[in-house]
């Protein structure tokens, strides 16, 4: 394979990267080593990062506690740091491998990286060992698959049928991080105890990718293998370009000084085995078994894609063994081995030396968090993948919001047109109580217009009728009407007062005379006060063909005795 294919493999494409307006002006690192807290402190300012101080110091952790538990390690953390003098505001921790299940996809070509982000959660839900649930996921694009070179010539000559086909599309080389997620939360109550703001939650194996992308150690067509000791295991990274390839953990702890065990619950060492030639056969063990597992490590390397051959291993710590490391391996595979010294590499401050070879994935999580992209994994905010809609509830929470909508617009239309009504109603009771009150009134008006009524249906002028009976009657001192009224059929009913029963007969004959017709005529004795001793009721009706006219008709005169017409008398009722 030539330099430029290799290049073109290796291009890592920018889906999958985070996008952050710009990197914290001053970032803290924590890596907790055993029972060692190492502390890096770096300041970002146009886009370069400076490492300003490194520091470590021993956790104070009571006998017999939990090392686990935050609320153990977290002011154990924040005495160590009180002592050191530092306040860091936020700070970024990172993931061991031993606690961290890496996987490799490969995927389509995806322009998203939240549906990038779906399939990688697809995917690798198939092959965790615990529930998605449970799990914090992240991912890295390592590399780009391009599709394998066109035939031959002569490959096509002999299958024709080959040459329309399509050449099949890139893929994307994948590498998936998941830790669980109760260790996450262990983080960030770890950092709530000890009296800070967790920033960033990183991956140590990629943090030691980007310190040895620093030290530019890693040319392009080859890999560098970091062999990292630390307290309580032993790490093998195979990195090239700031991308690892391959990472693996083997439980391999330096031995321990008898001489500085503080730990009473530690068990003691033979008496056969104490002394100098004891420390030097246990150290010569622990050299060999780091040895037999960085061999492995590369054998298992040497079957993956992309087969880089590994020119270079590096070795970092602050064990002690570090030299003896380092002597045995290049002893072993007859290629460059170098013990990392990052102070020296780095131009850090002096009293920044002494702690920076243990210090290695502390800084750098601060070079990867001063970056513009920032933490290639980062569990604390990783890459999520687009929110799936849910449409049947979405439907179903849509009709549950339309039918309360329509349920308000009913209760507030039926409650405008209840106020209207009760208004109208209001209203009406007013009008009706005023109503009740000029009832008599009302009832006089109806009697009175009924009668006016009738005297108007009946077609006839009744007031010249009167004026025309008025005067064709005899005179007042033989007759007098008691009551005149009119019926509905238009007949007129007489009420008369006679002084004879021959002024009654006169009456009948005049009454026809003038043209009525006179049903026959009730005489009934009735004397009043006056003296007339004769009562008679008499109906007239009125022939169709009769005319009225009183300019030949004259009425009697009246008597010089009559006072009726005076207002005295008639408040007296006087007739």
């Amino acid at each position: 394979m030539d330099k430029e294919a290799l290049k073109k493999i290796l291009k890592l494409p920018q889906i999958g990267r985070r996008r952050r307006v710009r990197p914290p002006s001053q970032s803290t690192a924590l890596v907790i080593e055993g029972q060692t807290m190492r502390v890096v402190q770096a300041t970002t300012s146009g886009g370069r990062t400076t490492i300003s101080r490194v520091a470590a110091a021993a956790l104070e952790l009571p006998a017999g506690a939990d090392f686990n538990d935050p609320n153990v390690l977290g002011p154990a953390i924040s005495r160590a740091l009180a002592r050191l003098q530092l306040k860091p505001g936020s700070v970024v921790m990172g993931v061991p491998r031993a606690q961290v299940v890496l996987r490799t996809l490969t995927l389509p070509v995806l322009d998203d990286i939240r549906e990038l982000a779906s399939m990688v959660h697809f995917q690798v839900s198939k092959d965790l060992p615990f529930r998605m649930d449970e799990a914090v996921v992240d991912f890295k694009v390592r590399r780009k698959l391009l599709p394998p070179a066109s035939r031959s010539e002569p490959d096509i000559k002999s299958d024709p049928t080959t040459l329309d086909a399509a050449p099949p599309p890139p893929r994307l080389e994948v590498l998936v991080a998941a830790v669980k997620r109760s260790v996450v939360d262990a983080c960030e109550q770890t950092a709530a105890a000890a009296g800070l703001k967790l920033r960033a939650l990183g991956l140590l194996p990629y943090a030691n990718a980007r310190c040895l992308d620093a030290f530019h150690l890693v040319e392009d067509e080859q890999a560098v293998a970091l062999v990292s000791l630390r307290p309580d295991e032993m790490n093998i990274d195979v990195i090239t370009q700031q991308t690892l390839l391959f990472s693996r953990g083997a439980g391999v702890k330096p031995p321990v000084d008898p001489a500085s065990a503080a730990d009473a619950a530690a068990p003691k060492p033979d008496a056969a085995l104490s002394g100098p030639a004891a420390a030097a056969a246990r150290s010569e063990s622990f050299v060999e078994a780091v040895t037999i597992e960085v061999v492995r490590s590369l054998h298992g390397f040497s079957g993956m894609e992309p087969n880089l051959p590994v020119t270079r291993v590096a070795v970092t710590g602050a064990t002690g063994h570090e030299a003896a490391v380092v002597e045995a391996i290049e002893k072993r595979l007859a290629r460059p081995c170098t013990l990392l010294d990052p102070g020296t590499v780095m131009e850090l401050p002096t009293e920044a030396r002494e702690h920076a070879a243990g210090s290695l994935p502390a800084i750098g999580l601060t070079l990867g968090l001063g970056d513009e992209a920032g933490l290639p994994f980062d569990f604390l905010n990783p890459k999520r993948p687009a929110v799936q809609r849910d449409m049947r509830r979405i439907r179903i929470l849509a009709g549950v919001a339309a039918a309360i909508a329509l349920g308000v617009f009913t209760w507030a239309v039926r409650s405008y047109l209840t106020e209207k009504h009760e208004k109208v109603r209001r209203t009406l009771a007013a009008e009706l109580a005023d109503a009740e009150k000029k009832l008599p009134i009302y009832r006089k008006m109806i009697s009175q217009s009924k009668v006016v009524g009738d005297w108007a249906g009946g077609g006839h002028n009744w007031l010249e009728h009167y004026a025309y009976l008025s005067a064709i009657l005899p005179p007042s001192e033989e007759v007098y009407l008691t009551s005149l009224s009119v019926s509905g059929t238009g007949v007129i009913h007489l009420s008369v007062q006679a002084r004879s029963g021959e002024v009654l007969a006169k009456l009948d004959k005049q009454l026809r005379a003038a043209g009525y017709d006179v049903k026959p005529v009730a005489i009934t004795p009735g004397a009043d006060r006056h003296g007339y001793e004769f009562r008679s009721s008499v109906e007239l009706v009125i022939p169709a063909k009769m005319t009225i006219d009183l300019s030949k008709v004259k009425s009697p005169a009246r008597p010089a005795d009559d006072v009726s017409l005076d207002p005295a008398f008639s408040k007296r009722g006087g007739g």
